[in-house]
């Protein structure tokens, strides 16, 4: 199977997950800057949220331009990705809601752990059915840092019962570790 539809499909369940999440913002019926200071934590959990999108949808696009075709494993891996990334509306605005709390920071931290996993499943089954010789496999090498990102959201999720913004701090350091350009997937697929 191509991989175009695959592809555009993704792209439009990212989108409407975007759209979701500024859809949650409210907006406040005072007119002065103190109506904003409660509004910190959300808008804090929005913009975290929607730059995780934004690293998924990018890696994502970059990670099928090394891709020739799909099968049937690869769409549900994908389906399996898009179902994690699908929550994200929801434990961010909880999240926001009820000001970093322990439980709320711990869920995200799940949702966030999930479709990290989700995203390594995903790579591993595109890499099985293109082969191990295959320029994604190359390009995608060991994935330090989709390792050590499952083990920072792993520590995370575990010390949000203690300190909820140490965990929040820790989900914002893997947000920065996927900020900086991958281009391991560029550079294979120009060499």
């Amino acid at each position: 199977m191509e991989k175009n539809r695959l592809e555009a499909f993704s792209d439009g369940v990212i989108a409407i997950i975007i759209t979701i999440m500024v859809l949650e913002l409210k907006v406040p019926h005072e007119a002065d800057l103190a109506a904003l200071k409660p509004l910190i934590p959300v808008f804090f959990s929005y913009v975290l949220s929607f730059i995780y999108l934004g690293i998924y949808w990018s890696n994502h696009h970059h990670l099928l331009q090394a891709v020739r075709y799909v099968n049937g494993r690869v769409l549900w891996a994908n389906l399996h990705l898009l179902f994690w990334l699908s929550l994200i509306p929801f434990v961010t605005g909880w999240l926001g809601e009820n000001h970093l709390a322990p439980l709320p920071v711990a869920l995200y931290g799940v949702v966030l752990l999930l479709a990290a996993i989700a995203y390594t499943i995903l790579t591993t089954t595109l890499v099985a059915h293109h082969g191990k010789d295959s320029t994604l496999a190359i390009a995608l090498g060991r994935d330090f840092k989709g390792k050590i990102s499952l083990g920072i959201y792993t520590v995370a999720i575990l010390i949000s019962f203690v300190n909820s913004w140490a965990a929040c701090l820790l989900y914002t350091l893997v947000a920065i570790i996927w900020l900086i350009p991958d281009r391991r997937i560029e550079k294979t697929l120009n060499s």
